[in-house]
């Protein structure tokens, strides 16, 4: 296939025998090789009380792979907005691109807390959602020294970190309007991810930001020897996916093996089933085939991997071959 812009996103998932700890070692050891493979960036997640998820603090872990790796983009996929004061936010960046000048991205979500609980310990209601749009102009503004409050981001002020705005939601409209570059899925509702994508063509205002669309798909992509090793590859997350949905918590990624010899009820069933259906996963010539198409039907300019599993070196593999079909 011709070659592609490629990225990874990593959320620090946790693995059932391994530590909190551990899993943040393993995404800057992720970051190491897949700069070694030509990824163009690498990002980091926020979530905060998830047991399954060691990711809570985006902008620390995003200075411990920058401070690991010399020459990829690091940034956050993303930074959940209405859980900050943007001037704190732009501050962190700030420090972040003065440290690392030209490889920092700013990715921006408009997610609060998953519970009632965390909302609470953050401060927060998901009504801060609604005010997105307001909070990511006035972040912009720090950057621009254009803050009427008379007071100055440093060392934020004058710098350009690029800002993504991650589309959940309104976050397609609000991406074109600020004239922004978008970050869309999931690869499992086609047709919606293509409305939301044609929203966005069609409204964008061009900005200092960015001239034109970009637009980055971003999904569960797993490439391996044969289509039943790249499946076992989405046991992991389909059935912590499934467990959240019935159980309500979602738990570190199990081995794929012992999720095969689980005995589940009808409802656990169906969202394990589910979670398994509508990713990207095959040998290289399946996988190649259905990211043309992918390509094709949205005219993406960069994809971002998402995939979470048990088995790292697994993990890694796929990431190898990845990179060997969409490298030209």
């Amino acid at each position: 296939m011709d070659p592609v812009r490629l990225s990874v996103l990593d959320r620090s998932r946790t693995r059932e025998g391994h530590t909190h700890p551990e899993a943040l070692r393993d995404t800057v050891r992720l970051a190491r090789e897949l700069e070694r493979l030509g990824y163009h960036r690498v990002w980091v997640s926020e979530h905060h009380g998830v047991p399954g998820v060691a990711g809570s603090a985006p902008t620390v872990l995003a200075a411990a792979v920058a401070g690991a790796t010399r020459t990829i983009r690091v940034g956050t996929g993303g930074v959940m907005l209405p859980n900050h004061r943007p001037l704190v936010v732009a501050e962190q960046f700030g420090v972040l691109e003065s440290l690392f000048p030209g490889r920092i991205d700013m990715g921006l979500g408009r997610s609060v807390g998953f519970t009632d609980g965390v909302r609470r310990a953050l401060g927060r209601d998901k009504g801060d959602a609604e005010d997105f749009e307001a909070q990511l102009a006035e972040l912009l503004g720090w950057f621009r020294g254009t803050s009427p409050t008379g007071v100055h981001a440093r060392p934020a002020e004058g710098l350009t970190v690029p800002p993504f705005v991650l589309a959940m939601g309104e976050g397609a409209g609000i991406a074109a309007r600020a004239g922004l570059p978008m970050v869309i899925g999931d690869l499992r509702n086609r047709e919606k991810m293509r409305r939301g994508i044609d929203h966005y063509r069609d409204r964008f205002r061009p900005s200092v930001w960015a001239p034109e669309p970009y637009v980055v798909v971003s999904g569960t992509i797993a490439v391996a020897g044969t289509p039943e090793e790249a499946r076992r590859l989405l046991i992991p997350e389909a059935w912590s996916m499934a467990h959240s949905r019935t159980h309500g918590t979602f738990p570190p990624l199990p081995p794929a093996e012992r999720v095969e010899v689980l005995t589940m009820t009808g409802k656990e069933r169906d969202f394990y089933e589910s979670g398994l259906t509508g990713h990207i996963a095959g040998t290289e010539e399946q996988v190649a085939h259905e990211l043309e198409t992918l390509l094709k039907e949205t005219g993406a300019q960069e994809i971002l991997v998402t995939t979470s599993t048990y088995d790292r070196e697994a993990l890694l593999d796929s990431y190898r071959r990845l990179a060997a079909i969409t490298s030209g």
